[in-house]
């Protein structure tokens, strides 16, 4: 373990500090449960395209991923590829219909609260398996960003585990506590900003201290010439698996609600531009940083102990290793950003779904705005706890995990969210046995593994199936269902005001 210098600790204090005054000013701008959930549904193009960036990669960008191009080449970069193609097709067919349906469904403030109004469920079915999801998946997901970010703290103040994991949690919770969507959204929006400098300024300096691209890269031909091979130990299944993650974007809950809280649905077109161009920096800088690493280390045997031990920590190394320690600094909280900006949405959705889902409609139905943000911010502080004591052994594999929610909210959603905003005929039972069978699929593929394939693809297809097979079996929908649908057709068609 290091010990963080001076120049270090003083930039992670001032950095955790000014996220948790981004909180205060958001309290202030916070007046109902609205606003709280979605931030008043009032976010530009340009808070809702960083906002969904930051919230969707988490230290994963900056840690797993070069870590992961460090150790086995650039054929891990498939999975950006992936990532890439979902995120845009995300933005391009889900982004501004999700928006427009929303609001036209009862101005609905979660995925539950729509799936309910969508398909007039008047059992609440939809809406309680749907929070129930929800809460499983994300609990599990925020406990693995507590782990990231307690390793992040461990290993760079050599604090014992059980203080690190504390410390890393206490910034997120606070301003998530105190400010909910705005000061999330706002927050993200300087996450973003910090991740992408960190990740174009590390690639170049790493390259030029090596000598450059050319010299670089025959280095590494000379450590190992597979390491250039995009192919390399991947068949077809596996090419197919490390993609499939882009089918996940269809069905997470933290991005979808950067969509929901634009201010309108025009601002997605923009939003679109800025969120796949930050994206793509982002993940190339990533790849780059982990593929470039391999050169640095092969030429600087001599600093390469902590790499060898755990490839992850590549990124954190070249920082350390390249820079001065106040730039360093600056590059480290990048990884801390990444962490917090994913935490601190899936701790709101997580409060979201407990207050808006199951509080207000089983419990307190008449229940004033002032009170359901106070049971908001309860929920906040009920979910970190839990999430915090499923962290606190590292050795629960929680890490291993986010995959499997990642898979599990993409065919349980997925293909619900996108076949519900693309055809007026689907009814409540297809939207309901296709939540079904797509969670249970991936559960039961997991166990077995069948193929080696990525359990989200087989759960996305045999969901989306079970969705158009139930629905043309059952009734059509009611005439007020189909005319809510093409009523937020015509809106999301409709040309923008100033056009």
């Amino acid at each position: 373990m290091t010990m963080m210098s001076t120049p270090m600790l003083v930039t992670f204090l001032v950095y955790i500090f000014g996220m948790v005054l981004i909180g205060l000013f958001a309290y202030r701008a916070t007046d109902n449960f609205s606003d709280y959930i979605l931030g008043g549904r009032r976010m530009g193009s340009i808070v809702t395209a960083l906002s969904a960036g930051a919230s969707d990669m988490s230290g994963w960008l900056l840690m797993g991923l070069p870590g992961a191009v460090f150790l086995s080449g650039i054929s891990e970069s498939w999975i950006a590829i992936g990532l890439t193609l979902g995120a845009y097709l995300n933005w391009k067919w889900v982004a501004g219909r999700l928006r427009v349906h929303t609001e036209v469904n009862h101005n609905a403030l979660t995925l539950p609260d729509y799936f309910s109004h969508r398909f007039d469920d008047q059992s609440k079915l939809l809406r309680v398996i749907s929070a129930l999801v929800i809460l499983v998946f994300f609990t599990i997901y925020c406990a693995s960003g507590i782990v990231a970010g307690a390793r992040l703290f461990e290993s760079t103040f050599g604090l014992s585990y059980n203080t690190a994991l504390w410390a890393g949690a206490l910034a997120t919770i606070a301003y998530t506590f105190i400010g909910g969507y705005l000061a999330v959204s706002w927050t993200d929006t300087v996450q973003a900003s910090l991740m992408i400098f960190a990740l174009i300024l590390t690639p170049v300096i790493v390259i030029l201290s090596v000598g450059g691209i050319a010299p670089s890269l025959s280095v590494i031909e000379a450590k190992n010439l597979s390491n250039l091979d995009m192919f390399r130990g991947l068949d077809l299944v596996a090419i197919l698996s490390l993609m499939g993650w882009g089918l996940g974007y269809f069905g997470q809950p933290h991005i979808l609600a950067r969509f929901m809280a634009a201010d309108s649905h025009h601002t997605i077109h923009n939003a679109r531009r800025i969120s796949m161009i930050w994206m793509v920096l982002c993940l190339a800088g990533a790849v780059t940083v982990g593929f470039f690493g391999i050169a640095y280390f092969t030429q600087n045997p001599e600093q390469a102990g902590n790499v060898s031990q755990n490839g992850e920590r590549v990124f954190i190394e070249l920082a350390r290793l390249l820079f001065n320690p106040w730039v360093a600094g600056i590059l480290l909280s990048a990884i801390l950003a990444a962490v917090m900006s994913t935490l601190s949405c899936q701790l709101l959705v997580c409060s979201s779904a407990i207050t808006e889902d199951l509080y207000k409609p089983f419990l307190r139905k008449n229940a004033s705005q002032k009170e359901l943000v106070w049971v908001g911010r309860g929920m906040v502080l009920l979910v970190s706890l839990v999430a915090i004591a499923l962290a606190a052994n590292p050795a629960n594999r929680v890490l291993g995990l986010v995959s499997y929610a990642w898979a599990g909210f993409g065919a349980a959603f997925g293909p619900v969210i996108l076949i519900s905003l693309l055809w007026p005929r689907m009814t409540r039972n297809g939207a309901l046995f296709g939540m079904l069978v797509g969670a249970a699929t991936v559960i039961i593929w997991k166990q077995y593994g069948w193929l080696n394939l990525y359990e989200i693809i087989p759960g996305f297809l045999f969901g989306s199936v079970t969705i158009v097979l139930v629905s043309l079996l059952g009734r059509t929908p009611s005439a007020a269902v189909t005319e809510r649908f093409h009523q937020a057709e015509r809106e999301f068609k409709s040309a923008p005001a100033d056009a």
